[in-house]
């Protein structure tokens, strides 16, 4: 299975190519099969990073960069691949509907957030 943990921070005004370098230059404890650094306006930088891995391992993330950096806390989300799995709900939750209406497997899951 492919997991994809995401990683967003928005730097203070004016700081957004710090953050970006700040956050190309943290390592991680392990090698995903695929790390991209993306960057938005608002000073935004995204880090995903692809796993071959069950939805629930434990990864490697990157931390929260200094106060004196970031606007807000750094926000995060785990998401698992649905290709090839159309219909099938996540595992370990046969809540979701194989029908697609409220289905959100397709669409990912948030992990967690915090503001």
């Amino acid at each position: 299975m492919t997991v994809a943990l995401m990683w967003e921070a928005r730097a203070l005004p004016g700081r957004g190519a710090e953050l970006l370098a700040w956050a190309r230059a943290q390592p991680l404890a392990g090698s995903p099969a695929r790390r991209e650094t993306l960057r938005a306006p608002q000073d935004r930088v995204l880090v995903i990073t692809w796993w071959d891995a069950p939805y629930d391992a434990e990864l490697p993330e990157l931390p929260e960069p200094d106060e004196g950096l970031v606007a807000r806390a750094v926000h995060r989300w785990r998401f698992e691949s649905a290709d090839g799995d159309e219909g099938r709900p996540a595992e370990g939750d046969e809540s979701r509907s194989a029908e697609g209406d409220g289905d959100q497997s397709a669409r990912g899951e948030a992990d967690r957030s915090v503001e």
